[in-house]
């Protein structure tokens, strides 16, 4: 179970055009993953509207970006067009990675978590060759079973990964998956990465009363 073609149509009707960095993605990769002043290659994972794509070329950055939707991928080529340093491509990330490495960095942010369990694990092991020794991989807004939509779904290929939601902020968007910090730990570790940080974040909105409880985990991987 690889890239839900649910995104297609999501970016096609225009939806979740989010083109602001992510502020824990700054974050993160600003604390832990910090360039330090050599030619320094970074990796995207699910690239979306492009959102990230500036703030990673504005620090000089090599570039390169996945991407599953065909549509997202013409607009960001359009955005950036004459960018240096910048190349993205449509693929299904999670069975192959269209970029030779070694690479400094992967970032992920809330991408990878929208496929079923054996297609990330695919995916983390396809990212141990293509990363340097030493090479991070930051994963920010991985959805946790904490999070109040967890159960709202139809179980697919395991009990972490759902589908079929009635409502709420995962309808019509194909695959979820959810990790607990067990599972989150032997998805990372059966690929070989050591974990140098990991984050629960929870937020419950008080109102409206209706709105479910949101619930993410943030890391930084490293491979040895």
């Amino acid at each position: 179970m690889g890239f839900s073609a649910q995104w297609e149509h999501v970016y096609r009707r225009g939806g979740q055009y989010s083109t602001w960095p992510w502020s824990d993605l700054v974050s993160y990769v600003m604390r832990y993953a910090r360039p330090d002043g050599s030619p320094y290659r970074v990796l995207e994972l699910g690239v979306g509207a492009g959102a990230n794509i500036p703030f990673f070329l504005n620090f000089g950055a090599d570039y390169s970006g996945t991407e599953g939707s065909a549509t997202a991928v013409q607009q960001v080529q359009q955005r950036f067009a004459g960018a240096k340093n910048f190349r993205i491509a449509c693929c299904d990330f999670t069975a192959v990675i269209p970029f030779l490495g070694p690479f400094d960095l992967v970032a992920d942010r809330s991408s990878l978590t929208h496929n079923g369990t054996a297609a990330i694990r695919r995916c983390l092991q396809l990212l141990t060759h293509i990363l340097r020794p030493g090479g991070m991989l930051i994963g920010i807004d991985w959805f946790s079973t904490a999070n109040g939509e967890f159960l709202t779904g139809r179980e697919l290929e395991d009990h972490y990964t759902r589908g079929d939601f009635p409502a709420g902020q995962f309808r019509d968007v194909g695959t979820v998956h959810f990790s607990d910090e067990q599972h989150l730990r032997d998805l990372l570790g059966h690929a070989n990465f050591r974990i140098s940080r990991l984050e629960h974040k929870q937020s419950d909105t008080l109102f409206p009363s209706e709105e479910k409880r949101m619930a993410w985990w943030n890391f930084v991987a490293v491979k040895p």
